[in-house]
């Protein structure tokens, strides 16, 4: 199943030039024209990635990808601006936690490279999240074990570090 791409921008002709620029990607493309538009279709259709223009009415990229960043905290987002600022990026890193912050024009490579490596990002942080959910689940064995036979999980090791079995 190719993974999700939502492209966010204004400019339909900058949207339309984005999704080409993607077609030979094994990823499938969505596009919206506005911040307002991005989180509508987010509300109805999970997306892997989210890459948003800075510069777009009533909303902006930042303040969109913030709101990403706390509705769907499993959603990559990528900044992608035509007017690059210092305090710009800033605000995208700090409050919309993005990715990678890049600047138009951009090369087609470039763009599916970092898609790719957001979505390889992505699919580490699922892992992550997986191994907690598993320590937490041992860990209550552990402490289950532990009251019902103290001392189960305790460990006698000799000089060199091998096990030491006291069957007294």
């Amino acid at each position: 199943m190719p993974s999700k791409i939502l492209m966010v921008d204004d400019e339909p002709r900058v949207l339309a030039a984005l999704k080409r620029a993607l077609r030979k990607e094994p990823f499938e493309i969505w596009g919206a024209g506005s911040a307002y538009e991005a989180l509508q279709l987010l509300s109805e259709q999970p997306m892997e990635v989210v890459v948003s223009d800075e510069k777009m009415p009533s909303m902006s990229g930042s303040e969109l990808l913030a709101e990403i960043a706390v509705r769907y905290p499993e959603t990559i987002r990528i900044m992608l601006t035509g007017h690059a600022s210092l305090d710009v990026a800033v605000k995208a890193i700090n409050e919309g936690r993005i990715y990678r912050f890049m600047t138009k024009p951009v090369s087609e490579v470039e763009l599916a490279v970092t898609i790719r490596q957001a979505l390889e990002y992505r699919k580490l942080l699922v892992q992550v999240v997986a191994l907690k959910q598993t320590v937490a689940r041992q860990s209550s064995v552990i402490g289950e074990l532990e009251s019902r036979y103290p001392g189960i999980s305790e460990l006698e090791l000799d000089a060199s570090g091998r096990i030491v079995l006291d069957c007294a």
